[in-house]
């Protein structure tokens, strides 16, 4: 995100949340006073759920349809006939059998992390006031507006945010005043816009100053 030819914005700042305890300063506290935590937001994981979904139900509905038709009277289809024999006459120590197992248990594996692990990377947690609600902060909003305070330090001509799970990472170009005060100003004013986003978890911060490249 590069503002070389972007003009002032005035997004003005964050609404400041207050602490549970009131305090105004001192890392976040993820527990609120009521005992409440501000926990990770879990994916309804919709894609992989459909698409398990259609293969189970298609597999099952051809396996049924084959097997009431042999029911019937009539002869098995060719792709079972098939599969039967091939599991019949290969051994396990087959290259096709080895890779079949391997193919299944990297699919189970990746079914079993879906299913143990949150995913919503992109949602930062905000700290909960009530026991009732809970916030989370988009990373890429978050970078926008860590990147419009940057733009108000003195001596920035463009910056680049940033914002992962645990670390904010501001990348400025500075055409005129020491590089060193620079980097103080912006270690402070993103340092400041970072506790007003009301995080659940405090994110460390890097900043890096350099001089613009001659042409």
């Amino acid at each position: 995100m590069s503002d070389d030819a972007a003009g002032p914005v005035d997004t003005g700042p964050p609404p400041i949340l207050d602490k549970p305890d009131g305090g105004a300063d001192g890392p976040a506290d993820p527990r609120t006073a009521d005992g409440g935590r501000a926990g990770r937001f879990w994916s309804a994981r919709r894609v992989p759920a459909v698409l398990v979904s259609l293969v189970l139900c298609g597999a099952a509905g051809l396996l049924l349809y084959d097997v009431a038709a042999v029911r019937a009277g009539r002869p098995a289809m060719a792709w079972r006939r098939r599969l039967a024999h091939e599991l019949a006459t290969r051994h396990l120590d087959d290259p096709w059998v080895l890779g079949g197992a391997a193919a299944a248990l990297l699919i189970g594996v990746w079914l079993i992390v879906l299913a143990v692990t949150p995913g919503l990377r992109g949602v930062l947690q905000m700290r909960r006031t009530a026991p009732d609600i809970r916030a989370g902060l988009d990373r890429t909003a978050a970078a926008l507006v860590l990147r419009d305070r940057a733009m108000e330090v003195s001596g920035v001509r463009s910056v680049r945010v940033s914002v992962g799970r645990r670390r904010a990472r501001a990348r400025a170009v500075a055409h005129f005043r020491e590089l060193a005060e620079v980097r103080g100003d912006l270690d402070a004013v993103l340092g400041e816009g970072l506790r007003q986003l009301g995080l659940a978890h405090r994110l460390g911060l890097s900043v890096h100053v350099r001089r613009p490249t001659k042409r």
